[in-house]
C-alpha cells in the first residue's frame, strides 16, 4: 500500500480517524485529571565530609589526596542513604510503618563530594521531613562505618508548594496519538479484509487476467 492510498482511505474514514484519538484523549485526560493524585518532589543538597579532610582544616586547604579520597567515599554514601538501616531509622524516627509509597532518588558524580536526594510522594510535607530525616540518619550510619566526619546538608529541604507531576498533558497528547496509530491500523485492516472488487486494479489481480474494456455507470439506466 502507497502512501497516497493509506490517506485516501484514512479520508474515506475520516470520522473514525479523528473521533477515536479525541475520544482516547478525552478518557485518559479525564482518568488523570479527575483519578491521579498530585505528586510532590522535595530536594536537598548533602556536601560529604571526610575524616582526612577534617584534620587538615587548619592548612589552606584541601590537598588533591584528600579531594580524591571524598569522591571516593561519596559514592558509598550515596549507597548508605539509599540503604535499608537507614530507610528503617528513618520511618521510625517519624513514626511512619515505612517508606513504601515513596520514591527516593540519590545522585551523586564522581567529580565532586556534593549528593543530591530526592524524596518523591503525594504528601508534600513528608517528602520534606523524610528527605531532611535521611540526610541526618545517613550521616550517623556513614560515621560508624565508614571514614566519614559527617554528611552536611547544604539546604534543608522544603515542602514544595508544586506538584511535580504527574504530566497529564503529556498522557493526554500520548493518548491521542495512540488513537490516531489505532484509527489508521484498524482502517488498513478494515481494507485488507473487505475482498470486494472496487476498480479495474481489483479485478486484473483478483481473476489473474487483464481487463479490455469498461462499462461506464449510468444513472437512471441512461
Amino acid at each position: 500500500m502507497t502512501l497516497l492510498e493509506l490517506l485516501q482511505l484514512v479520508r474515506k474514514h475520516l470520522k473514525l480517524t479523528v473521533l477515536l484519538p479525541v475520544i482516547c484523549a478525552v478518557v485518559v485526560g479525564a482518568y488523570s485529571f479527575l483519578f491521579m493524585a498530585n505528586e510532590y518532589t522535595a530536594t536537598t543538597d548533602v556536601y560529604v565530609l571526610s575524616t582526612s579532610s577534617s584534620s587538615n582544616s587548619n592548612t589552606t586547604g584541601p590537598t588533591n589526596t584528600d579531594l580524591t579520597a571524598s569522591q571516593m567515599l561519596t559514592n558509598d554514601v550515596a549507597e548508605i542513604i539509599q540503604s535499608e538501616r537507614v530507610a528503617k531509622d528513618t520511618a521510625d524516627q517519624l513514626q511512619m510503618s515505612s517508606l513504601k509509597g515513596y520514591d527516593i532518588t540519590v545522585t551523586s558524580e564522581t567529580t565532586t563530594r556534593v549528593i543530591q536526594l530526592s524524596v518523591k510522594g503525594h504528601d508534600a510535607a513528608s517528602c520534606a521531613a523524610i528527605a531532611n530525616s535521611l540526610v541526618e540518619n545517613a550521616s550517623n550510619a556513614a560515621r560508624e562505618v565508614m571514614e566519614v566526619e559527617s554528611i552536611n546538608p547544604i539546604d534543608q529541604a522544603e515542602t514544595p508548594d508544586q506538584p511535580s507531576g504527574p504530566n497529564r498533558l503529556l498522557y493526554t497528547a500520548v493518548a491521542f496519538l495512540a488513537g490516531l496509530f489505532l484509527a489508521i491500523a484498524i482502517i488498513v485492516l478494515m481494507d485488507m479484509l473487505n475482498t470486494k472488487i472496487r476498480n479495474a486494479e481489483d479485478a486484473e489481480e483478483t481473476l489473474g487476467i487483464p481487463v479490455i474494456g469498461r462499462i461506464p455507470a449510468t444513472k437512471e439506466g441512461k
